[in-house]
């Protein structure tokens, strides 16, 4: 994932918001640390913010080139329908007993010690003017032409119409504290200790977002992924292995060292296959990004959103429409379906981001609008009828209402982005983590019911201690003590895994 878009109405908060979240930290940085190393003497990122290191000669005052984007529109011819996924896999043999050693020498070289990750070196001090480069950017002009056949037609669900429904507050639980958090290992990219840069050709990554797939199983998917090729300072290009996202697996189940990724999807050996493709055509639908997912019974359920194009401005961005996939082979492949959509009209669509999360005779979905800066919305679904997008409810005003989509009640004041939600059967709260861009701070609150009411805002991370960060993903085995969750960093583009030590209320 890379940027954002609008909460409805909002089109000048969300330019202010989106430059709040973009602003530099202004805490006092940590003292300089070397970059971390893994066991194989390869150099990983630290996503803290920290003194420059002092034996550095000091950064320029200027970079030594500004480029200045010209918009090029060009006439870019789109087949429709979109072609068929393509749907190889390959069986992961397994990992070699010593992790240093590469499992796949004719796919990748293994590296030199130091020779990727950490932080970019200084270019020196001299003060020169930088040269100005115009440097035409291609704006494509969509056109859609007749294509092959697409993949066959799905039949629609008998539409379902639900009756107004009771869905009334319940009074606020007490105050969770936070006690300390930190960070506790870099899960992905180059210096990590699961090494999936020469595992799965995943250098640069984000999101990592979870569910249990079975018991004593989770999976964890990824958002825009890259490969060789890909450098140090966010997301990379099509030239770079670019994957619209990555699906792992495991069974790690002591987090207070780390996360083990014991697997992932491949399409060829040691190569993490695509498993919603995308068009990559910007102003058509440049990716398609996860957002939850969750299984019932043997299949599994994945919501995305299918990306328009990122805007200039930091932290926005368009989408054509928010739905839902299933697989019914453990997540090795997976099915768009063509009916459980949420279209974003006009860009005010109110569930173009969602948190899917089962409980009892109920799907319930949290959503957003494109982008980092909509308020939260709250949906429910009988389970049987989950691909059926007429048959959901959306909470308005203390009811359940059919067909109110863009009328759902926020559930809390201010704007949300990357939700992640559980339920923690030990307390018997519903847990939501989600990033507060206008605070700049990834933040906690909790619920008896999934209406609310909700707490107050946590904090958990600050972008002045993590001048980068975004998401916030919780792990399923989190207890009511031990909060894990995943954190990204736009710079070095990659997934952490954080722990948070809760103080239940007294």
């Amino acid at each position: 994932m890379r940027a954002s878009a609008v909460s409805p109405g909002s089109a000048a908060l969300g330019v202010l918001l989106a430059a709040v979240l973009a602003a530099p930290a202004h805490a006092a940085p940590l003292p300089w640390a070397p970059p971390p190393v893994n066991i194989c003497g390869e150099v990983g990122f630290d996503p803290l913010n920290r003194l420059p290191d002092p034996a550095a000669p000091p950064a320029p005052p200027l970079p030594p080139r500004i480029d200045i984007p010209i918009p090029v529109p060009l006439p870019t011819p789109v087949p429709v329908p979109d072609p068929p996924h393509d749907n190889t896999r390959v069986a992961q043999t397994p990992l070699p007993m010593d992790p240093c050693r590469n499992p796949c020498p004719e796919v990748r070289d293994t590296p030199e010690p130091d020779s990727e990750g950490g932080e970019p070196m200084s270019t020196g001090s001299a003060a020169m003017l930088p040269r100005i480069q115009i440097r035409p950017e291609i704006e494509p002009i969509p056109i859609p032409v007749p294509g092959g056949e697409g993949d066959p037609p799905q039949d629609a669900p008998e539409p379902v119409v639900r009756p107004i429904e009771p869905g009334p507050v319940r009074a606020p639980v007490a105050q969770t504290g936070v006690e300390f958090v930190r960070l506790v290992e870099q899960v992905t990219g180059p210096g990590s200790a699961n090494r999936t840069d020469m595992r799965w050709q995943v250098d640069g990554t984000d999101l990592g977002l979870f569910w249990e797939t079975e018991p004593g199983k989770v999976a964890m998917v990824f958002g825009d992924t890259f490969g060789e090729g890909w450098v140090y300072g966010g997301a990379g290009a099509d030239t770079a292995d670019w994957r619209s996202n990555a699906l792992a697996f495991s069974t790690d189940t002591d987090l207070s060292d780390g996360l083990t990724i014991d697997s992932m999807v491949q399409d060829s050996p040691c190569h993490a296959a695509e498993l919603l493709g995308s068009r990559k055509i910007k102003n058509w639908e440049t990716t398609t990004i996860p957002t939850s997912g969750f299984a019932l019974g043997e299949r599994q359920f994945m919501s995305y959103m299918s990306v328009n194009h990122w805007s200039r401005i930091p932290g926005m961005w368009l989408t054509n429409y928010g739905g839902l996939a299933y697989s019914d082979d453990g997540g090795q492949t997976w099915t768009k379906d063509q009916h459980a959509k949420w279209e974003n009209m006009f860009g005010l669509g109110r569930f173009q981001v969602a948190a899917m999360v089962p409980r009892g005779d109920y799907v319930y979905m949290f959503g957003t609008p494109n982008g980092r800066v909509g308020m939260i919305g709250l949906a429910r679904v009988h389970k049987k009828d989950v691909l059926n997008k007429t048959a959901y409810q959306y909470w308005v005003d203390g009811s359940w209402a059919p067909a109110a989509e863009n009328s759902a009640t926020p559930l809390v004041l201010g704007t949300a982005s990357e939700l992640s939600v559980r339920f923690d059967t030990e307390t018997g709260q519903w847990q939501m983590v989600y990033l507060d861009a206008a605070a700049g701070q990834i933040v906690l609150r909790t619920a008896a019911e999934p209406q609310g009411a909700w707490t107050s805002a946590v904090p958990l991370v600050s972008t002045e201690d993590y001048p980068r960060a975004y998401g916030g993903f919780i792990h399923p085995w989190s207890t009511a003590r031990d909060l894990y969750f995943t954190m990204s960093a736009w710079d070095s583009y990659n997934v952490y895994l954080m722990h948070a030590r809760l103080r239940p209320p007294a």
